[in-house]
C-alpha cells in the first residue's frame, strides 16, 4: 500500500492539479472533478485491484486472459500510454530536481523563482536533469518493489505534513480569500464546456492512477488477503484530498501575492510553471522559509520519483510479457524515454501536445478496463473478484451501474469533444485531428504486434514454471 500511495501521490497532485484547476474555472472544474472521483476513479480502482490480485499479471497478460488473446494489444495500449506520459513526466521530475538544487543554493529568493523558470524551462540545461530523473527511476525499478517501499516509507509522510502546513499558512495570507473563492465558487454555466469535464476526468486519473494500469501492476504484488476494497477508497479519497490541499496552497499564495486582475489573467492562462514560481514566494513570506523551501522541493522530487518509478514498473512488466528479460527491458525503456523525451524537454508546444494527447488517452484506458468487467459479467465480477472473503467493506450493486456508466462517459466525452471543436484547426498542437492521428498510429502498431505479445506471454510462463 505504501508503494501504491507513492505511485498516486505525486506531482500530479501538487503541480498538475493547481494549474489544471486554474485554467478550467476553479470552482466549476472542482464540481466536475468530484463527480468523476465517484463515477470514474473509485469504480476503476476497485476493478484494477481485483484484476491484479486475481490474474497476477501485467496489463498485456491481464487483457489476454480476461478479454481473450485477440485483445492482448489493449494491454499494450495501456502500457504505451503510461510510457508516453513517462517520456514527458521525466522532464517534469527534472524541473523538480533543478528547483531543489536552487533551493539549497538560495537561488529562489525574491524574484529568483520566476527568473530561474524563465531561464531553465525548455532549455538545453533541462536535458541534463531529464537524464538524471530517468537514471534515478531506473535505479529503484531494478531493485524491485522493496526498493520502492523503502523510499516511500520515509518520504510520503514528510510530503503530506509539508502540504498540510503550507496550505494552512497560505490561507492566512492577506488576500487568500480571493484564491479560496476562485477555487470553491463555481460558475455553473461553465459546466456546459466539454473541456472542463474532459480535464476533470483526466485529472482524476492523474490524481488516483485510475485507468492507468498502475493499481493493477502493484496489486500483482499484494497479499492474497489484503483488504483491497478499503485500500481503494483510501487511495481515491486520500489522493484527491492532497490535490485539494495543493490547490489551496498554490492558488491562495498566487492571489495573495498578485493584484487580483493580473492574477485572474495569469491563472486563466495557467502556465506549467505555476507551482514552481509561486510556492517559493510563499516560503519567502514565512519565518524559516528557506529551510521549508528545501524540504518542500526535496519532497516534491521524491513524489515525482515514486510516480515515475510506478510508470516504469508498469511498462517494464509489459515488456517482460512481450518476451524481454527484465533488466534489459528497463534499460531499453530508459534509453527510449530519454530520446523521446528530448522534444518535450526543449519545446513547450510539443510538451503541451503530449500532455494533452496522452492524458486524454487515459479515458480509453478506463474504457478498456470497463470492457473487461462487462465481458466477464458485472455482477459476477463483483461477487467473485471484489467481494471476496477477506474484505471488510462489501461493495454493493451501485458499482454494477457505475462501471457500466464508464463506457457511456468515455463515448459521450469523445463525441462532445469532437463536436465542440468542429470549427477549430484539426492539426494544431491541441487539435483533435492531431490527437486521433497519434492514437490511430499506436493502435495499428499494437494490433500488428498482438502475436508478438502472445508469444512473449508463453515464453514468460515457461520461464516462470
Amino acid at each position: 500500500m505504501l508503494a501504491m500511495l507513492g505511485m498516486a501521490v505525486g506531482t500530479g497532485n501538487i503541480w498538475r492539479f493547481p494549474r489544471i484547476a486554474a485554467s478550467n474555472g476553479g470552482g466549476s472544474f472542482l464540481v466536475a472533478w468530484v463527480v468523476f472521483l465517484l463515477l470514474w476513479s473509485v469504480p476503476l480502482i476497485l476493478a484494477e485491484f481485483a484484476l491484479g490480485k486475481k490474474v497476477r499479471s501485467g496489463t498485456v497478460g491481464t487483457f489476454a486472459a480476461m478479454m481473450g488473446e485477440r485483445f492482448a494489444w489493449m494491454g499494450g495500449w495501456i502500457a504505451w500510454v503510461a510510457a508516453a506520459i513517462g517520456f514527458y513526466y521525466a522532464v517534469v521530475m527534472g524541473w523538480t530536481l533543478r528547483f531543489f538544487l536552487a533551493a539549497i543554493t538560495m537561488q529562489l529568493q525574491g524574484e529568483g523563482s520566476a527568473e530561474l523558470w524563465e531561464e531553465f524551462s525548455f532549455s538545453p540545461a533541462a536535458l541534463i536533469f531529464h537524464a538524471l530523473a530517468l537514471a534515478m527511476a531506473v535505479t529503484v525499478v531494478l531493485r524491485g518493489i522493496r526498493g520502492i517501499e523503502a523510499v516511500v516509507r520515509v518520504l510520503m509522510p514528510a510530503l503530506l505534513v509539508l502540504v498540510v502546513v503550507l496550505a494552512i499558512r497560505a490561507v492566512t495570507l492577506p488576500g487568500a480569500s480571493q484564491g479560496l473563492e476562485f477555487l470553491f465558487k463555481p460558475n455553473w454555466s461553465d459546466l456546459l464546456d466539454v473541456n472542463i469535464w474532459l480535464q476533470a476526468l483526466t485529472q482524476n486519473a492523474w490524481d488516483t492512477g485510475a485507468g492507468w494500469g498502475l493499481v493493477l501492476t502493484y496489486a500483482v504484488f499484494s497479499r492474497r488477503r489484503e483488504d483491497t476494497n478499503l485500500n481503494s477508497f483510501l487511495l481515491a479519497f486520500g489522493n484527491n484530498s492532497v490535490s485539494l490541499l495543493a490547490g489551496i496552497m498554490v492558488l491562495c499564495t498566487f492571489f495573495s501575492l498578485m493584484p487580483a486582475a493580473a492574477a485572474s489573467e495569469i491563472v486563466g492562462a495557467s502556465n506549467e510553471g505555476l507551482t514552481f514560481i509561486w510556492i517559493p514566494q510563499l516560503f519567502n513570506a514565512m519565518p524559516g522559509g528557506a529551510l521549508f523551501m528545501i524540504l518542500f522541493f526535496m519532497a516534491l522530487v521524491f513524489a515525482a520519483w515514486t510516480s515515475l518509478v510506478a510508470m516504469f514498473q508498469l511498462v517494464g512488466l509489459a515488456l517482460e510479457e512481450a518476451g524481454l528479460e527484465r533488466r534489459k527491458a528497463i534499460i531499453w525503456l530508459a534509453v527510449a524515454a530519454f530520446v523521446l523525451g528530448v522534444p518535450s524537454a526543449l519545446w513547450q508546444p510539443f510538451w503541451l501536445n503530449q500532455d494533452n494527447v496522452w492524458s486524454v488517452a487515459l479515458m480509453l484506458c478506463g474504457l478498456f478496463f470497463a470492457l473487461i468487467v462487462i465481458r466477464y459479467g458485472v455482477t459476477r465480477f463483483r461477487a467473485e473478484m471484489i467481494n471476496t472473503g477477506d474484505q471488510d467493506i462489501r461493495i454493493g450493486a451501485w458499482w454494477d451501474w457505475a462501471i457500466r456508466l464508464i463506457v457511456v462517459e468515455a463515448l459521450v466525452l469523445v463525441g462532445w469533444m469532437c463536436w465542440s471543436v468542429r470549427n477549430e484547426p484539426l492539426w494544431g498542437p491541441l487539435g483533435v485531428g492531431n490527437m486521433f492521428a497519434q492514437w490511430i498510429v499506436v493502435v495499428a502498431v499494437l494490433i500488428a504486434l498482438n502475436g508478438v505479445f502472445l508469444r512473449g506471454l508463453k515464453k514468460r510462463a515457461q520461464r516462470l514454471n
